[in-house]
């Protein structure tokens, strides 16, 4: 899966031994997909899985991941992979966006993208094969960017993937679960609340002042193959300005947190966060407390690589230092009593507990 800013590609092995503490459980929302990571694990897991997140890419992603059954379109995701990795490249919107105006990537692979993604609209696929593509393809990018994981800035020299040939691969898509059908929805959180319910909703929101459209901009533009309007050295699309999440906001994160834990529809509640978030833990667990008994879960959790390399200013010179490398990541478990007990026997982590 891509390089993503708050994966929880090192904690999905917690989450789903969580998950896995309480049996009953046959369904789960995932509220804000992201990568769709978690959703994937849960699916693995067996559960049927509601997905959804307000981005384009991410809609793609978890269509990819989590809606897509393996055996309904295996063969023909496969047949295409083929026919679109011998395409010869073009240039196209997306080689003069981010390979020209910007450096994103090197040319001969901004020209595969280009004929690649051409290609995918003229078949007019059904959605679930259409998102399987399309995130085949943001994957074979993210194998040849050039950036630190982030799309507010490239560096300075070519990355050495970035010489690779971008070449097409199959998504590590999963069988259909018992249960029925999943599915990935696109929308705000706050509509998804109105008609998502399930056993187990899981609930990652962005917690700080990054926006996850202004990082990941390149893979909006080519989800939504719609050329738009680009600003500043980044290339950002315009609408990275008018697409504001009160979860990127620290004097309204709080109520907006507030009102989707006492309005999510599940009956245990699976809230990741950091000890970098808007909020502190006791008041994480203060606003969760009103759904019941809390579990936390600690673990340490390396910071993202950005955050690790010091801070410069826009003449690339060194203004300051590191102050950690080491974050601690939170997982609050909120549910029935009798089933939070399976937490201590089942679930092999440090715990600590809050009325």
């Amino acid at each position: 899966m891509i390089k993503y800013l708050g994966s929880k590609r090192k904690l999905i092995g917690p989450i789903a031994e969580v998950a896995a503490a309480f049996p009953e459980a046959e369904t789960a929302i995932d509220l804000f997909s992201g990568t769709s990571r978690v959703g994937h694990a849960l699916k693995k897991h067996g559960l049927r899985v509601f997905s959804n997140d307000v981005n384009a890419y991410a809609h793609k992603l978890a269509t990819c991941y989590v809606q897509a059954n393996v055996e309904d379109v295996k063969t023909d995701v496969e047949q295409l992979i083929t026919e679109f990795n011998s395409l010869p490249g073009h240039s196209g919107y997306f080689t003069e966006t981010f390979c020209i105006q910007s450096r994103y990537f090197q040319p001969h692979n901004g020209e595969k993208i280009d004929a690649i993604r051409e290609a995918i609209c003229q078949k007019s696929l059904n959605p679930e094969l259409e998102a399987v593509l399309i995130v085949s393809l943001m994957e074979a990018a993210d194998r040849v960017d050039s950036t630190t994981g982030v799309q507010m800035a490239y560096l300075k020299q070519w990355a050495t993937r970035s010489f690779n040939n971008l070449e097409l691969r199959m998504p590590a898509l999963l069988p259909g679960v018992k249960g029925g059908p999943c599915a990935a929805y696109r929308g705000d959180v706050f509509e998804a609340l109105s008609h998502l319910s399930a056993d187990i909703a899981y609930i990652d929101p962005p917690y700080n002042q990054h926006s996850y459209l202004g990082n990941y901009h390149i893979w909006e533009s080519l989800t939504l193959w719609d050329q738009p309007e680009v600003y500043g050295i980044a290339c950002k699309r315009v609408d990275c300005r008018q697409r504001q999440s009160v979860f990127n906001s620290k004097p309204k994160f709080a109520k907006a947190m507030k009102r989707v834990i006492d309005d999510v529809d599940a009956r245990i509640l699976i809230v990741s966060f950091n000890n970098e978030g808007f909020l502190t833990r006791a008041e994480i667990e203060e606003v969760m407390s009103s759904r019941g008994r809390v579990v936390v879960i600690e673990n340490e959790y390396k910071r993202y690589v950005g955050a690790q390399i010091g801070i410069y200013n826009p003449s690339g010179e060194r203004v300051g230092e590191v102050s950690h490398l080491e974050n601690k990541e939170y997982l609050y478990v909120v549910g029935p009593e009798a089933e939070l007990r399976n937490l201590g026997r089942d679930v092999q982590l440090a715990t600590s507990t809050v009325a």
